[in-house]
């Protein structure tokens, strides 16, 4: 399912007019992440419903309507989106729980979700041809399997345990000068630090898999169109920005005072 002919659709965007349109992965994205937060937030957090459904509709209508606005997706594209998201949500919701207690305590649990999220990316990089989609879908798995890992780690070690049920839903604090700082400041370190560890994997991956498998790298563009770089690249890469984002930026906002 080819991206709308241009013309008579004015296209703003051309990067990725060589993939599939069908169906938007922005318009399932757009409608799966807020709504899941919505779902998964209310009656754990104080907020109004209200809030929360504006919000997501919100969000989700500036998602899905961009990209028919960029010329990339038509409606059709974008409402299949949708309900495809929705469909996803109405599956896994109910299951959310039992999925995070085995991620949790299952000593075996990363293992598991590490060799999953990788057997993803390899299948997906055995699609068609070489594209910029293949490199964010491994993006996404490695980032997923290291934000599970990091959130195994931090269970096993005691280190963020949810709060008690008789202590739900949890009050938001109020919004002083003092916490307003401090959230910048950690907003900041921890961006720094994810910063910091993506450029030194990204240094470390693309020269490796190049050499393993016997690839030129003088044209690191060239060399990552390559399955062998640019899925142990990505995969490695942010996997391990997921895992400092749940385990290690925590850890040292912890010792520096900022927890």
């Amino acid at each position: 399912w080819p991206r709308p002919a241009s013309p008579p659709v004015v296209k703003l965007e051309v990067f990725y007019n060589s993939e599939y349109s069908m169906p938007s992965t922005h318009a399932m994205s757009g409608t799966a992440i807020p709504l899941a937060l919505l779902l998964l937030s209310y009656g754990r957090w104080q907020y109004p419903l209200m809030f929360g459904l504006i919000l997501a509709f919100c969000w989700c209508s500036l998602v899905c309507c961009s990209r028919i606005y960029m010329g990339m997706h038509s409606v059709l594209d974008v409402i299949a989106g949708f309900l495809y998201a929705i469909l996803i949500l109405v599956v896994f919701h109910p299951v959310v729980d039992l999925i995070d207690n085995f991620n949790l305590t299952y000593k075996y649990a990363p293992l598991i979700i590490i060799s999953l999220h990788l057997a993803l990316g390899i299948f997906s990089f055995t699609l068609d041809t070489w594209s910029t989609s293949r490199g964010d879908t491994a993006q996404i798995l490695g980032c997923g399997a290291g934000v599970a890992c990091g959130s195994h780690v931090n269970y096993i070690m005691g280190l963020k345990l949810d709060p008690p049920p008789d202590t739900l839903p949890l009050s938001l604090s109020s919004l002083t000068v003092t916490v307003f700082g401090k959230a910048i400041l950690r907003l900041l370190i921890g961006v720094i630090v994810l910063l910091l560890t993506k450029v030194a994997m990204k240094k470390a991956t693309i020269p490796l898999a190049c050499k393993i498998f016997r690839i030129p790298h003088d044209d690191v563009r060239k060399a990552r169109q390559r399955m062998e770089v640019e899925l142990p690249y990505r995969y490695i890469t942010y996997g391990t920005v997921g895992f400092s984002l749940m385990f290690v930026v925590p850890c040292l906002f912890h010792f520096i005072g900022l927890s």
